[in-house]
């Protein structure tokens, strides 16, 4: 069954993440550009609607080519996925959105101030990514009732997860009635502050964070890599 909710309180948006996204590496921002972050910030939690839906596939790995990952009723191949899930039996397909609100004040700003904009677009990310954080906690929670134990997430489009698999993301969790988020013709998500991650589960603990880096082969030269 298909779990869906939304936000029941304010969603944090971590600043440090927002100067990170805006590219501020080893530097402090001076007084104007904390100020128009703030400003955002406070603009963006008030328009945005975070809401979220996952739900729980049983997985199998195949034997004669480990590649080979079947999810439910959906099969495809992976070498860098199917090594993040390698003694998983259980797999949560997870989609989350701040909603329509940050694409607003994006297309708003940019008519006015580019910057705002890029303030607003690093913003929307860290809140999304925040977002993702709390749905992801209650999977785990939710998950662990059973014995379960979690892996970094990991969405289509990163490493060699084919970005396709978005369209079953979407048939399968019924997205647009669940989240409100729709897919372009090229496959992008709209609204645009919008996630779709896979979330592997072992009966064997591991070492795990949420967002793993490591998983991505592009983390050694990513300019957003934590």
């Amino acid at each position: 069954m298909t779990v869906y909710e939304t936000a029941k309180a304010s969603v944090g948006i971590p600043k440090r993440e927002v100067f990170r996204y805006l590219g501020y590496r080893g530097i402090t921002p001076d007084e104007t550009i904390l100020g128009r972050v703030e400003e955002a910030v406070q603009k963006l939690q008030k328009e945005s609607h975070p809401r979220s839906a996952w739900n729980v596939f049983p997985l199998e790995l195949s034997a004669s080519s480990p590649d080979d990952i079947q999810i439910g009723s959906l099969r495809f191949s992976s070498r860098q996925l199917s090594r993040n899930l390698r003694g998983c039996s259980r797999v949560v397909l997870m989609a989350a959105t701040i909603g329509p609100g940050a694409d607003f004040l994006i297309r708003r700003s940019e008519a006015v101030s580019m910057l705002d904009a890029a303030i607003f677009q690093a913003a929307g990310a860290a809140m999304a990514e925040s977002w993702c954080d709390e749905v992801n906690q209650r999977i785990i929670a939710a998950m662990k009732e059973q014995g379960l134990f979690p892996r970094p997430r990991f969405s289509p489009g990163y490493g060699d997860v084919p970005l396709d698999l978005q369209k079953d993301f979407s048939a399968l969790l019924q997205m647009p009635q669940t989240c409100g988020i729709s897919l372009t013709d090229t496959l992008l998500m709209v609204p645009s502050k919008s996630v779709t991650a896979f979330i592997g589960f072992s009966e064997h603990k591991e070492p795990c964070i949420l967002a793993g880096c490591e998983t991505c082969s592009h983390a050694a030269d990513c300019a957003f890599r934590r």
